[in-house]
């Protein structure tokens, strides 16, 4: 065995460009603010249209589900200018969201009744 392991890249991951925010949100927890830090959800609560964010940091503030929001744009085109140092972001989550891909005809939709083992359509 080689003593220094090569890094592992994360796999690529295909989500629909035109994707609901609660959802987005729901599957990579996490938030960017308006002064552009990347803060980690800790819970969602659904309120209707609308949902309440918690972060690490213990900010919390609703939301509404839009598709074309300043954080639902800030998500796709990882607009961000650096971490929350009280939210502990890992660097994992940051390398994984660096691979994540979000196209206009091609991708999960993330459906709610989809699950993790689901991704193809059955017939």
């Amino acid at each position: 065995m080689d003593p220094e392991k090569k890094a592992k890249t994360p796999a690529k991951r295909y989500y629909r460009r035109r994707v609901h925010l609660l959802r987005l949100i729901e599957k990579i927890k996490l938030w960017p603010s308006r002064k552009g830090i990347l803060h980690g959800i800790r819970s969602i609560e659904k309120l209707g249209d609308q949902a309440r964010v918690t972060t690490h940091c213990n900010k919390a503030f609703l939301i509404n589900n839009s598709r074309n929001s300043r954080a639902a744009r800030w998500l796709r085109n990882k607009l961000f200018i650096g971490v929350c140092p009280q939210c502990g972001v890992p660097e994992w989550k940051l390398e994984k969201y660096a691979s994540t891909r979000f196209t206009r005809h091609q991708g999960s939709l993330l459906l709610e009744d989809q699950k993790e083992g689901d991704d193809l359509a059955k017939s």
